[in-house]
């Protein structure tokens, strides 16, 4: 992900049900429990992690039983200490006491008790990054010391690849017509790592690589759904067995599910796009405009996709009365700057979500060359009576601002090049009168127009036309 390209802003739920749902988070809540057992009587070594005879008493306060009871309260341990929700008094002790940000958990703010959980998701990442402790103890040598070019693991190519795979994730998540609340597949995910965008059928080596990064997100994503930052279906075991049926083998090619599939949950993604903001890329959240100006709202959400625009001004328009939100958004509408196209439209769409009780504010620039267009537009749509009709000048003034507006938003797009034609068709002195157009954006939209009409002849005019604007600006 570019880092100068914003992310399409996600819909966070409130931090309120975000804390609680961090509370509730398996990991967090046994972190917390192992801070309150804690006593005079704990003994951790020397990395501050808990001494292997304190691991069943441990395991044991957390109700845990089975093979996998000490591994899962150690894990717990881990993240009380990194969270400081356990603090070691003395080193060459090794004794503990209750950290000062336990008691966040239970009269801290919302924001405090995500700040801890953000903590204990950086400590599940780092450890999801970590191969299997098997093999770090077959990678040891005789001093103790691991070699890790025996393991064939570069721990910071494998912290960026599964940044990557969250990264990839989010971008599912949160773009329109993506995944949403859907669970992704994890072939899809680690193909998304894996293959070559410009790759057409991937090759056997290819294939091999994408089953090898598939199981290796299916151990690191049964770390981290403990911790809140997704729900999980991990692979079907069964699958890894080797079997002679191949109408068994079809029928598990047909069932995706059983590869394993992963969402994000409403903690995750806001864990997610905590940790992208920190690397320094743009990820707006609806709501960020709600108490900013109106020029904020219409230059940040010219980057949005039309739901998240829409629900963007809502929250805007919420907080202020009709009629001052209307004469806001209108001053912020005006310019001659290349981009104030696109704020005249968003401010137009902003305007359709307001009642008649902001009609006094489009009445004021009805003779405003730059909004007197879309004040006439907005009276008329809302059956206001008395509306004055647009002189010609006005009529094509708004024409050049509407269609540079839909080429800063969408480009050529076939949508403009139907109006383009329709234009063409409908007015056959178009071009002889639109280079006379007063708007900074004639020279190029007339260009636009020249591209995007599929009559030679008429491209022709709309080309002759724009060398006209130009030279008429002093171009």
């Amino acid at each position: 992900m570019s880092e100068s390209s914003p992310l399409p802003p996600v819909r966070l739920t409130s931090e309120a049900e975000l804390a609680r749902d961090a509370l509730a988070a398996p990991l967090l809540s046994r972190a917390a429990r192992l801070a309150r057992w804690a006593g005079p009587d704990t003994r951790v070594g020397a990395g501050g992690e808990l001494v292997e005879e304190q691991l069943p008493g441990a395991a044991d306060a957390l109700g845990l039983t089975g093979d996998d009871a000490a591994a899962t309260a150690s894990e717990a341990w881990r993240v009380a200490v990194d969270t400081g929700l356990v603090e070691i008094v003395d080193e060459e002790e090794g004794t503990v006491a209750a950290g000062a940000d336990l008691a966040l958990l239970t009269s801290g703010a919302p924001q405090d008790v995500l700040g801890v959980w953000l903590t204990a998701l950086e400590t599940v990442l780092a450890d999801a990054s970590v191969p299997d402790l098997d093999d770090l103890v077959d990678a040891m040598d005789g001093g103790g010391e691991i070699d890790f070019s025996s393991l064939s693991w570069d721990p910071e190519a494998e912290a960026a690849f599964l940044d990557g795979v969250l990264g990839n994730l989010y971008l599912l998540t949160v773009s329109e017509g993506g995944a949403g609340e859907s669970p992704v597949p994890l072939p899809a995910l680690a193909a998304s790592m894996i293959v070559p965008d410009d790759m057409g059928e991937p090759t056997n080596d290819v294939l091999e690589q994408v089953s090898d990064a598939m199981m290796r997100l299916d151990d690191q994503f049964r770390l981290l759904e403990p911790v809140g930052l997704v729900d999980f279906q991990p692979v079907d075991e069964t699958l890894m067995a080797d079997t002679d049926e191949e109408s068994s083998a079809a029928a598990d090619e047909a069932d995706v599910s059983r590869y394993g599939m992963v969402r994000l949950t409403p903690l995750g993604l806001y864990g997610l796009r905590a940790r992208l903001l920190e690397s320094g890329l743009t990820a707006p959240a609806v709501g960020d405009l709600a108490d900013k100006g109106a020029d904020a709202l219409l230059d940040g959400t010219a980057a949005f996709p039309p739901t998240a625009a829409r629900a963007e001004t809502e929250q805007w328009l919420a907080r202020r009365e009709p009629l001052a939100a209307a004469r806001e958004l209108l001053a912020a509408a005006r310019g001659g700057d290349a981009g104030a196209p696109l704020r005249r439209l968003h401010c137009q769409q902003a305007l359709s979500l307001v009642g008649l009780e902001a009609e006094p504010a489009l009445r004021e620039v009805l003779d405003d060359a730059e909004l007197g267009g879309l004040a006439r537009v907005w009276l008329s749509e809302h059956g206001a009576a008395d509306v004055p009709p647009p002189s010609e000048a006005m009529i094509f003034w708004l024409t050049i601002d509407t269609i540079a507006a839909q080429l800063a938003a969408e480009g050529n797009s076939a949508e403009l090049q139907g109006l383009v034609e329709g234009l063409a068709q409908q007015h056959g002195s178009f071009f002889a009168a639109a280079w006379r157009v007063d708007h900074p954006a004639t020279p190029d939209v007339l260009e636009a127009m020249g591209r995007l009409h599929p009559d030679k002849k008429v491209a022709k005019e709309a080309r002759k036309a724009a060398f006209k604007a130009r030279s008429q600006q002093g171009g």
